[in-house]
């Protein structure tokens, strides 16, 4: 049995090797149309495959050893959630892992968020609340860095294993919150690409709607978007909402409606969400306005407007693969300390445009994407 365990645990050192190879050096903006549609290909059939791979060794694993805690025994993974649609893909990808971690012997927990209202003291306060249910593991996003990170060296002080996902890479890379890894997309990358796509396919002068002012992963897109699109002959700005409109369709409709009749020649809107794209295209059917638009994550209405002509293009994170990574990677390291050569793996950036929409379609549908 030891040997069969060992067998086991070295295919799972070369599934982390494997995918180490999907992190260190990040994916180039795309830089044309075509371009976008093949790199969105690639990230979507590595990722595919490599979740596929991590099902299969992880199921052996558990098979192996007949659902007793191997390793280090019994542990407990924790895993802090957002509150929208968004995080009801990531939660998919988590809950899979967190399934295999309790046939593994051990405990899983999602810890949700309940709404982005007060991010900063909500975040400190669901941590606080992961140690006391002595998690000993987290895997956490950070969108407030000036509260969480004081909170998340707590955690580690307390024995808490911290790995960040979905949001809070710079955070990681300056090292103002310390992790075993980060699993998600290049934010600053994805507004880069986002605004030169607006710029390079008619938009002359665009706003990025902003409804999490303040939040890391929000501050790096919507920068990027601006410097993206004006490296690229454009104009672009930011139209800032309150934390609380976020996923509040009136006050996002009403606000664009105001921002087009100040300014007419606004011609592209970037949203954050796929809800806030909902809300931002009604607005501007509202007005007779002909403003394209693009942002980020994945809906069926969303993959619906680019395949109909009626959105520009969308930008993939890929949710449900961090949700996936995070769980399990912490499960991995928690329960015998294998870890990628790179700490950090991303998911992205890809852009979903007319070219490839239909492809991402079925997995939407089905809670993947």
């Amino acid at each position: 049995m030891l040997h069969k365990k060992l067998s086991w645990l070295m295919l799972v050192i070369l599934l982390v090797g494997l995918l180490a190879g999907c992190g260190g050096d990040t994916a180039a903006p795309a830089e044309s149309e075509a371009d976008t549609a093949s790199d969105a290909a690639v990230v979507e059939e590595s990722a595919s495959e490599e979740a596929v791979a991590d099902a299969q060794v992880e199921e052996d694993l558990v098979a192996q050893t007949g659902g007793e805690a191997p390793g280090a025994g019994a542990v407990h993974v924790c895993a802090i959630g957002g509150a929208d649609a968004f995080f009801s893909v990531v939660k998919n990808g988590a809950d899979l892992a967190g399934a295999r971690v309790e046939e593994a012997g051990s405990t899983y927990t999602w810890i949700p968020l309940p709404n982005y209202d007060n991010i900063g003291p909500d975040m400190v306060k669901l941590i606080e609340q992961a140690v006391a249910q002595e998690c000993t593991s987290l895997a956490v996003p950070v969108w407030d860095g000036a509260a969480q990170a004081p909170a998340l060296a707590a955690a580690t002080e307390a024995g808490v294993k911290v790995f960040m996902y979905n949001s809070g890479l710079p955070l990681l890379e300056d090292g103002t919150v310390v992790a075993y890894g980060y699993y998600g997309t290049d934010e600053y990358k994805a507004g880069l690409a986002a605004g030169e796509y607006f710029a390079t396919h008619g938009s002359s002068n665009v706003r990025c709607v902003n409804t999490q002012p303040g939040a890391v992963n929000w501050q790096q897109r919507c920068g990027g978007l601006i410097e993206g699109a004006t490296a690229n002959g454009a104009q672009a700005d930011e139209l800032i909402l309150p934390a609380e409109s976020f996923g509040d369709a009136a006050a996002i409709s009403a606000a664009v409606q105001a921002a087009l009749a100040e300014d007419p020649t606004i011609d592209g809107f970037a949203t954050g969400s796929s809800a806030d794209a909902d809300a931002v295209n009604e607005a501007i059917q509202a007005m007779g306005a002909t403003a394209q638009t693009g942002g980020w994550d994945v809906s069926v209405n969303v993959i619906e407007r680019i395949i109909a002509g009626d959105q520009l293009f969308a930008v993939d994170q890929q949710g449900w693969y961090q949700g996936w990574l995070a769980v399990s990677q912490a499960w991995l390291y928690d329960q015998f300390s294998i870890l990628p050569a790179d700490p950090v793996i991303l998911t992205g950036p890809a852009l979903i445009t007319a070219d490839n929409a239909s492809t991402v379609l079925a997995g939407v549908e089905d809670g993947y994407r």
